[in-house]
């Protein structure tokens, strides 16, 4: 069978199957929207967390970057596997303790302020409107070559699917469509990546092929093949980096503590029932995730020595038809300067004649390899699970975010149950909607807009939920002020450099010498820094605000060992 027909029955088969879960398990109640119920087990939950983390980023455009960036791709590896950690480890429990279905929920409560809740749930919105926009771009690239159509109608198809479960399941669906969706993504990144490593190195562990030596008796390393040819073609050595060190420092940091502040993964350790249980499913969703992460670099050197071997110095008219499949994408372009007939792929740009989307790699990489066309169709279906998952996740908190925090909290707090669910499905069409638009009008590729939704995360949630939970005399003034003066200050300088707002600017002028995606941490700090201030200039806390502070930090049971 073709690719194509292979991928119309896997992308089937599993589209059925995430509805079909959808509909046994809908939500009949706000609890089961918002935190399915509370009754998750620690297996299950930390499959769906890790499903929800693993976005369209984790799977299509990390080894992209890294592929093209090499060594300084590394920044997306440490930067979310280490947050992953510091949000497991540092936050997550506490805030399972809090109670709370929400971010914006918590940060309303614990600076007892409708305004600090308010500003809370606006930063939510922006920080989820900017990771959906690169979830739904993920789903149209994956769309516009498997199944032949455009990128737009590929947004669009993905718009309904993600609609029909997420509003129809909620939180209670997600988390039983996400379980499907892990076993789904990890599986159809695997195996090619498996294939591939027996084929160049005989070796069928991708971590340990990449560090092996091809298998073509050369005895040469396969890392030192990837340097020989990166530097023949004028490209820095794969193994080096070219990044300073400070924005190394910045894009790692940011990325940690964007990771602690996504609401859409924070709201995953409410769905547990204790907070032991919670505990288990971060560390369950951590080996989850870390076999896709470890795997992720192994493919980045695959694709790129598949890729250079198969294009460099060929003659475009015995190009395989994989490459004109993704020419019809606009995803990859070949533009005959000398009229040779020949493809010059080179770092010079005045000589490059072929232009490489990010976005394709890991999804060409098993048809440049020439792997069997289920293969192919797999990793299609995975894509499409990964960024599916990341998607409802996002938009559940988005429409928690409205129905919740603002009309149940502010505007109308005797809403019944069954008007706040109607309110939340409502809020999550419109989401949909405004999603389905940024992913047809995109401010670049996956992995770098993700990356601006994490230095959003870090420059306005992080410091508030860190300070709220571990110093019990921050106050609402503080809090509000930091996260105000955070977020201006990221979306400031992201709209400045990366879509040329406020004048533009080029490398050159970065502040500092730190790139957008790593600004966040320095909006972070500037976060840190106003809400110390203002806290000296006005009133603590009240006493039973900073008594709740003082409780959460309680281990459970720590009563009855200490006698009282």
């Amino acid at each position: 069978m073709s690719v194509q027909t292979w991928t119309y029955i896997l992308v089937g088969v599993t589209f059925t199957l995430y509805i079909g879960i959808a509909i046994y398990s809908r939500a009949s109640s706000t609890k089961d929207f918002y935190v399915a119920g509370g009754g998750v087990s620690p297996l299950a939950n930390g499959m769906a967390t890790a499903a929800d983390w693993m976005s369209a980023a984790s799977f299509i455009s990390m080894a992209g970057i890294i592929s093209f960036a090499g060594y300084d791709g590394s920044v997306y590896l440490m930067g979310w596997t280490g947050g992953y950690v510091l949000l497991a480890l540092l936050l997550a429990p506490y805030l399972r303790k809090f109670g709370k279905f929400t971010v914006p929920d918590f940060i309303g409560d614990r600076y007892y302020s409708k305004t600090a809740r308010i500003v809370a749930v606006i930063c939510a919105l922006i920080v989820s409107f900017t990771y959906v926009a690169g979830q739904m771009r993920g789903v149209g690239v994956v769309f516009s070559r498997f199944l032949q159509v455009d990128i737009d109608t590929g947004v669009i198809i993905g718009m309904v699917i993600v609609l029909f479960y997420a509003v129809l399941g909620g939180m209670k669906g997600i988390t039983y469509t996400q379980v499907a969706q892990y076993c789904v993504l990890i599986f159809a990144f695997m195996v090619p990546a498996i294939f591939i490593s027996i084929q160049m190195t005989g070796n069928p562990i991708p971590q340990l092929g990449m560090g092996s030596t091809l298998n073509d008796g050369s005895g040469t390393f396969l890392l030192d093949k990837l340097d020989g040819l990166s530097t023949e073609l004028g490209f820095n050595k794969y193994t080096n980096g070219s990044k300073s060190l400070t924005d190394v420092f910045a894009i790692t940091l940011a990325l940690m503590v964007g990771t602690a502040g996504l609401p859409h993964v924070i709201v995953r350790f409410f769905t547990v029932k204790k907070v032991k249980d919670a505990r288990k499913s971060a560390g369950l969703a951590l080996l989850l995730i870390a076999i896709l992460f470890t795997t992720a670099p192994a493919v980045s050197v695959f694709a790129r020595t598949n890729l250079i071997n198969t294009v460099s110095e060929k003659e475009y008219s015995n190009m395989p038809v994989w490459f004109k499949n993704w020419e019809e994408t606009g995803l990859l372009a070949f533009d005959d300067k000398n009229a040779d007939g020949k493809i010059q792929y080179v770092a010079d740009k005045q000589k490059n004649e072929l232009t490489i989307d990010n976005d394709i790699m890991v999804l060409a990489n098993p048809e440049i390899a020439n792997l069997p066309a289920w293969v192919i169709a797999l990793v299609a279906a995975g894509a499409l699970a990964a960024a599916l998952s990341t998607a409802a996740g996002l938009l559940l908190v988005i429409s928690a975010s409205v129905s919740h925090d603002l009309v149940k909290k502010v505007f109308n707090p005797n809403i019944s149950d069954k008007a706040e669910l109607w309110v939340a499905r409502g809020s999550a069409t419109v989401a949909v909607v405004i999603a389905g638009y940024f992913g047809i009008n995109p401010p670049g590729f996956v992995a770098a807009v993700v990356a601006l939704a994490f230095g959003l995360a870090a420059a306005s949630f992080f410091p508030a939920i860190v300070l709220g939970i571990f110093y019990k005399k921050m106050n609402k003034e503080g809090a509000i002020s930091g996260m105000i003066v955070g977020i201006l200050l990221m979306l400031f300088y992201m709209t400045k450099f990366k879509f040329g707002w406020f004048g533009g600017g080029t490398q050159a002028d970065w502040w500092l010498g730190i790139s957008p995606e790593g600004f966040g941490s320095i909006a972070m700090i500037a976060n840190f820094i106003v809400s110390i201030v203002v806290l000296q200039f006005t009133p603590e806390p009240p006493e039973y605000v900073q008594e709740i502070v003082e409780n959460i930090r309680i281990p459970s049971g720590a009563g009855e060992a200490t006698g009282h």
